[in-house]
């Protein structure tokens, strides 16, 4: 008996592949340079090169696609830490500052809210945020822990998400520095020991 010929499977297995990248691509292309007002399936054929027959075929309603756009941002870039607590910190603040114009997060984000209530968004919103405050919870879990982790994590996130959903701007390096200073003055001695910005003062 001859075995069945697996190689078409293959062959549309991979097709259906590369389709996907490329619509993912042109998606999260338009997503943060145009905006989510322009995702709409006929700009996103023509950016990816595919018909609208296809998009409509694979992902009939325009929630996919913003799904499929937001699949293709891939891993936030983090600060290789130092073990000063302080300067860390900052360091990842900046990088989620850098993120936010390099990914134009701020479209992303307002999509996410936008969309809050679809399920498969939410878990998309989920991971995004999990891997966005990952290095910035473990630093801060060895001073803080339940609800002041909690706390802590959402207010130096909001130093850099707050300014750019609702002003529309970033802010500097000083903002930076003085959220992290801020938080860091209610570290108890006891879990802080040098992590308070003004710990050299207070020896003096």
């Amino acid at each position: 008996m001859t075995p069945p010929d697996r190689s078409e499977d293959a062959t549309e297995d991979a097709r259906v592949g590369r389709t996907r990248a490329d619509v993912s691509r042109a998606a999260f292309q338009i997503l943060t340079t145009e905006g989510a007002d322009a995702l709409t399936h006929a700009h996103v054929a023509e950016v990816a090169g595919y018909s609208k027959t296809t998009l409509y075929t694979h992902w009939p309603a325009r929630v996919e696609l913003l799904i499929l756009a937001l699949d293709g941002l891939g891993d936030m870039p983090h600060r290789e830490p130092t073990g000063d607590l302080r300067a860390d910190l900052i360091g990842e603040l900046q990088m989620f500052r850098q993120a936010v114009t390099e990914f134009r997060l701020d479209q992303i984000l307002s999509v996410m809210a936008q969309w809050a209530s679809v399920d498969e968004m939410a878990q998309i919103r989920d991971r995004i945020n999990t891997d966005a405050q990952r290095p910035i919870r473990g630093m801060l879990s060895t001073a803080f822990a339940g609800p002041e982790l909690e706390a802590a994590v959402s207010m130096l996130a909001g130093s850099v998400a707050c300014p750019t959903l609702m002003f529309g701007s970033l802010p500097d390096d000083d903002v930076l520095a003085a959220a992290v200073d801020v938080l860091l003055r209610g570290v108890p001695s006891k879990r802080g020991r040098s992590t308070r910005p003004d710990s050299k003062t207070a020896e003096t």
